[in-house]
This record gives C-alpha cells, sequence and structure tokens, in this order.
C-alpha cells in the first residue's frame, strides 16, 4: 500500500488535508468482479463533503442554510422566501388559511334567480357553495358560468348545475390538501370542524398563496404604493385596513362610529359594522360627509374603498344613509 493511504488511514483527519493523495488507483477493489452502485452518482469529494458536513436536523437549522445560501448569492432573496414558505407550510392546516364561516358568500338553492346573479356579480366569485334550509346544509358547489345556462334554458333545474362538494377537516395539512386539489382539480373545499359543522372554505388559492405570496389581482395595489392615493376623478381610492385615524387626517374630517361602545382600528372594519353586514361589491355608504364605495372584497373583508367627499348640502345626518 502507498504511503499516501497508510497516512490517511493512519490519521483520518488529514484526508480532507490531502484528498488528491487518495487516487482511485492507489487502492486496490477487493471485489472486483461486483458491479459498481449505478444510483450513487456523487463524486468522492461529494462523500466527503456530506459526511464532514451532515444534512441539517431541523427546519430552523435548514433555513439557516438558506439564508447563508442567500448571503453567498446561491439563491436570490424572492426564492430564499419561496422555499422558507414551502417548509412553515408543512406545518400548517386547512384551519390556518380558511375563510371563517361567518365570512362565507353560500348560494340559496331556493333563492329566485335574480338574487342568485345579483349576488353573483356582486361578489365576483367564480365558485359558490349551495346551502339548501340552514346555512350548515352545503349540497354543491354552484360555478358561476354554469348559472349563465339558466339564461338560455330557463326551464333549467338549478339543482342539476351543482357540483359535488368536497369535505376536509380542520386538522387536514396544506401539502396534502395541495396534492388533493391537484387531483380532483377542484379549487374550493369546505372546512368542517371536529364536531363536523362547518367551520369555513378553503380555496387552492389560499394554499398557493402560503408559498408565493398574496396572489394579485387587477384591484391589488402594490404596498410601497400607500393605502391611500388619489384618482382622476378627484376621489380617492383606500384600502380597508388602513387606519381610521389616516382617514381622518387626510380628509380633513371626524370619523366617529354610530355605536359608541364599539371601537375599530381599521376603515374597513368601521364601515362593515355600520353597513351591519359583510359588504359587497359596489355597495356604497354615506359617511361622516364621505361617500365610501365597495371596489373589491376578498374572504368577506373589504379590500378597497373608492372615497369622495360628499357635497355640503348632500349631507345627510344619519351616517348609514345609503
Amino acid at each position: 500500500m502507498c504511503g499516501g493511504a497508510v497516512t490517511a488511514i493512519r490519521y483520518p483527519s488529514r484526508l480532507v488535508l490531502l484528498p488528491h493523495v487518495l487516487h482511485p488507483k492507489a487502492v486496490s477493489d477487493p471485489h472486483p468482479a461486483r458491479p459498481t452502485d449505478r444510483h450513487d452518482k456523487r463524486t468522492f469529494l461529494q462523500k466527503v463533503v456530506e459526511f464532514i458536513h451532515p444534512g441539517p436536523d431541523s427546519a430552523a437549522e435548514l433555513i439557516d442554510i438558506l439564508n447563508e445560501a442567500q448571503d453567498n448569492a446561491i439563491i436570490s432573496a424572492e426564492s430564499r422566501v419561496m422555499l422558507e414558505r414551502v417548509i412553515h407550510m408543512a406545518d400548517m392546516t386547512a384551519g390556518d388559511v380558511m375563510v371563517a364561516a361567518p365570512r362565507m358568500d353560500l348560494v340559496n338553492i331556493d333563492a329566485p334567480f335574480e338574487e342568485m346573479l345579483e349576488q353573483i356579480i356582486t361578489t365576483a366569485h367564480s365558485r359558490f357553495p349551495v346551502y339548501e334550509g340552514e346555512r350548515e346544509n352545503i349540497i354543491g358547489i354552484l360555478m358561476a358560468k354554469d348559472l349563465l345556462k339558466l339564461q338560455r334554458t330557463p326551464t333549467l333545474n338549478i339543482r342539476a348545475l351543482l357540483r359535488p362538494a368536497t369535505f376536509v377537516p380542520e386538522t387536514k395539512g396544506l401539502n396534502d390538501l395541495l396534492r388533493e386539489f391537484r387531483g380532483n382539480r377542484n379549487h374550493l373545499a369546505v372546512v368542517i370542524d371536529e364536531f363536523g359543522r362547518v367551520a369555513g372554505l378553503v380555496t387552492i388559492e389560499d394554499v398557493l398563496e402560503e408559498i408565493v405570496g398574496e396572489i394579485e389581482d387587477e384591484f391589488d395595489i402594490p404596498e410601497a404604493e400607500g393605502d391611500i392615493f388619489s384618482l382622476p376623478d378627484k376621489a380617492f381610492r383606500v384600502s380597508g385596513d388602513t387606519p381610521i385615524e389616516r382617514v381622518a387626517e387626510v380628509f380633513a374630517v371626524r370619523i366617529e362610529g354610530s355605536d359608541p361602545d364599539e371601537s375599530f382600528d381599521t376603515i374597513g372594519g368601521l364601515i362593515a359594522h355600520e353597513i351591519g353586514h359583510v359588504p359587497k361589491r359596489g355597495e356604497q355608504l354615506q359617511f361622516c360627509g364621505l361617500r365610501f364605495v365597495v371596489l373589491h372584497t376578498k374572504g368577506g373583508a373589504v379590500r378597497w374603498f373608492k372615497v369622495s367627499r360628499v357635497p355640503q348640502e348632500s349631507t345627510t345626518p344619519s351616517p348609514t344613509s345609503r
């Protein structure tokens, strides 16, 4: 045996310092006729590195490795954030991302066609859980595009348009839920609590947003552009999450709710309370000298208002005038 190999065996710590000594020809194969492992394509140096630097033992250690990879310009910041979200998603359940039952937009199977159509237009969803009798009794899912078939065939029974509803427990992991969405091509599932009651609903968009961040649409404005900005018609677009104090300061008005026992932090929460129900797109409220028009809702909460000043002569004393 050559001296280099003896040194490596006698002093294992020198194996890393002298990798060039261990040339493949320096060590004989004790089983020359045995075929090599075709599945292990790692080089000798890769095996040594993995022996010295084993894989992470926890999610926190893996995240530290990702941070180090970003610092060394191996991956971008966007990639690191996405990978971290994938790691965290493994511990999340449907109950963590669902829209709670009180904020669900449901369709009553016994409602007139005109009422259903108005609800679908104002909420702008593509899928609706349908109930019969009580809201807990979900009998199917109605696609908005399927409702248009009733205009061509008014005699068509709307029940024939319903698609089977998918029910999942609150404890269902998001990884499993995403796999199920992809497998059965459903984009919406009704979430059930431990007592079998409807706890909320979850969509494939809710799950994907945990990986890629919020999926923006035409109403979404980058956070850097602010929560209040002007429009060409001298009105303003205001985020529903804007603090009430900021709205009052920008419009130079005093904003107080009609109920002195209730307090709210955001303008969206206050307006929803004054309207008396979950706001729908297109609804208006004249309040404290301002007119609020709901532009966009998501998950039962107002994302954006269009706010304009009300001329003094048209201002009414009632804060809930519509």
